[in-house]
């Protein structure tokens, strides 16, 4: 055996055959207690390419993701915002908070208070993600205004919260919560996202026919699905 194909053997009562399983880094054998230890030997140098396409899959599906926001919320800094990329530019102003504004074909504008100390690109950052839970709000409702009624598909509240694992959730009693860190993404996701969540006020699963129901409000739905798996870790990370 290579150092690349050593493992962890683990003996489990339940186990009815020898199996292999891949995590980062590692390689464990799950046997079951009578299996002698050179048949357990010759099964994994036989399954070697396997373990070691296994190990590759693993560790790509593991790589960080690169970060999609700005190290430092800097004048100039390209901050990202329905799927672009939109330059920053900082000014003072005699105000007590941060301002913000989207200008057309200039970018972010940040008005901030002047003669005040501290971490400026925090401040900027934070007052950024606030801007953009507002519009988030503002954008699910107008996506649920133009789908909920074509199937009375109608929530009792929406709430934008920051979630680090989940693009949203509809509750028992329909509330639904949406990710604001989808203001990140293409405006694509997020009518995505609204769509799923409305389709379990009617299915509260992910059966046959709750995917028929997305369908019949997006039909290119597995798009937009397809972009959150290739980009949502990066996104997930926030500005």
């Amino acid at each position: 055996m290579t150092a690349a194909t050593e493992f962890h053997l683990r003996r489990s009562n339940r186990a009815k055959r020898t199996r292999i399983v891949v995590k980062p880094g590692r390689v464990e054998v799950v046997a079951p207690p009578k299996v002698p230890e050179r048949q357990i030997q010759a099964f994994v140098a036989a399954q070697q390419d396997w373990i070691r396409a296994a190990l590759r899959r693993v560790a790509e599906k593991t790589r960080p993701a690169p970060a999609w926001a700005p190290a430092l919320y800097t004048d100039g800094a390209a901050v990202p915002y329905l799927g672009e990329r939109i330059p920053l530019r900082i000014e003072t102003a005699a105000r007590k908070t941060v301002g913000v504004e989207l200008r057309d074909g200039s970018g972010f504008h940040l008005r901030m208070p002047a003669g005040e100390t501290g971490d400026e690109s925090e401040r900027i950052r934070l007052a950024l993600g606030d801007w953009m839970k507002r519009q988030a709000r503002i954008q699910a409702l107008h996506w649920i205004e133009r789908h909920a009624p074509r199937h009375g598909l109608m929530p009792r509240a929406v709430r934008i919260k920051t979630q680090k694992s989940r693009w949203g959730s509809c509750g028992p009693k329909n509330d639904i919560n949406l990710n604001w860190l989808l203001m990140l993404a293409p405006p694509a996701a997020l009518e995505y996202v609204v769509v799923h969540e409305l389709c379990h006020i009617r299915h509260k699963n992910h059966s046959a026919d709750f995917w028929q129901l997305v369908e019949a409000h997006l039909p290119n739905y597995r798009e937009q699905r397809l972009w959150l798996k290739q980009h949502g870790a990066a996104i997930m990370q926030g500005l």
